[in-house]
């Protein structure tokens, strides 16, 4: 029982990690994703950078529309996270116990980072589409998840599947990082005990903050041109141009179609196009998720084993009695 207290300790304090740190961020997200979905000509763009989101939400008087699909985004966040984090530490103490290893290598990370994030990956992608459509519509024009969602197929629904799948590589680069970083800072600490059970082992609030900003810092680097790619596929069609453009914005829901785009209108910088903008937010939300996952995982794992002891131990003997 102790492998799925630990599994759901991790899996838990992840989750309510990432909620919060989606809730704090998503505005810098919202104007984020809006510049990276733009796709023209230098001199035709309508956001130099970010900052001109902002303000045209300013301007337009619809800040608040800066949060439209927040709720959707919690839900994918919190549904995403608990699934990686829970498939994460499932396949990591797995493979610990069959190969008889106290650490695990970086090979051996990466494999089960990925196989972890391509199992989230297609639980979550409808809602994945479904926050992008919302944050990506002009302001004050969003619709809901459910008519985004029903608007379409269920094919479309998982558009850019493929290199949504790709793109596990990056918390896969990322936990992987953090991990072993993780380990050399954490090598030699005793682990404290509860009865007969080690407590999992913390990092301070600003260790785990910084190691978590240069993880994913990383890991965003490495694999930003498939982000830039997957926001364009998965982004809401714009009306601004006029239908002689809708045959145009079909065929960059297409991995082949987006690159093709990009290249033609933006050149080779267009593939780091935002890369500044996605470095500050990602860096900021996983610093942020794994800062507050480090603080709450023993707490968490105390209350499993609370409620572990309760079911197990507490409850059958006053049924017996």
């Amino acid at each position: 029982m102790g492998f799925d207290l630990d599994s759901l300790s991790e899996a838990t304090s992840g989750a309510i990690g990432a909620l919060v740190s989606t809730t704090v961020l998503y505005p810098l997200d919202t104007c984020k994703t809006k510049y990276q979905a733009e796709l023209r000509a230098p001199h035709q763009q309508k956001y130099r950078n970010i900052s001109d989101v902002l303000r045209e939400a300013i301007s337009t008087r619809q800040v608040l529309s800066l949060y439209q699909g927040l709720g959707t985004k919690n839900l994918q966040s919190f549904i995403s996270q608990f699934f990686y984090f829970y498939g994460y530490s499932f396949f990591k103490r797995l493979y610990l116990e069959k190969s008889g290893n106290k650490t695990i290598g970086t090979k051996a990370n990466l494999i089960i980072a990925a196989a972890a994030g391509a199992c989230t990956v297609i639980v979550i992608q409808p809602l994945d589409i479904a926050s992008s459509r919302m944050q990506t519509s002009e302001f004050g024009k969003s619709k809901g998840l459910w008519k985004s969602l029903s608007e379409g197929t269920w094919g479309e629904a998982f558009d850019g599947i493929g290199i949504s799948l790709l793109l596990t590589s990056n918390p896969s680069i990322q936990y992987t990082v953090f991990d072993q970083l993780k380990q050399r800072l954490l090598k030699g600490k005793p682990s404290q005990k509860t009865g007969t059970e080690s407590s999992p082992e913390a990092l301070s609030a600003f260790s785990a903050f910084m190691l978590g900003a240069v993880s994913k810092c990383v890991a965003t680097c490495l694999t930003y041109p498939a982000i830039r790619c997957k926001v364009m596929i998965q982004a809401a069609e714009s009306d601004e141009d006029g239908g002689n453009q809708e045959a145009e914005q079909k065929t960059q829901k297409t991995v082949s179609g987006a690159l093709y785009a990009i290249w033609k209108r933006e050149g080779l910088l267009g593939f780091f196009k935002g890369l500044n903008a996605q470095i500050l937010k990602t860096v900021l939300s996983s610093a942020l998720l794994l800062m507050i996952k480090e603080k709450i995982t023993k707490t968490t794992w105390v209350l499993m084993l609370a409620l572990k002891r309760y079911l197990f131990v507490t409850r059958p003997r006053l049924k017996s009695t």
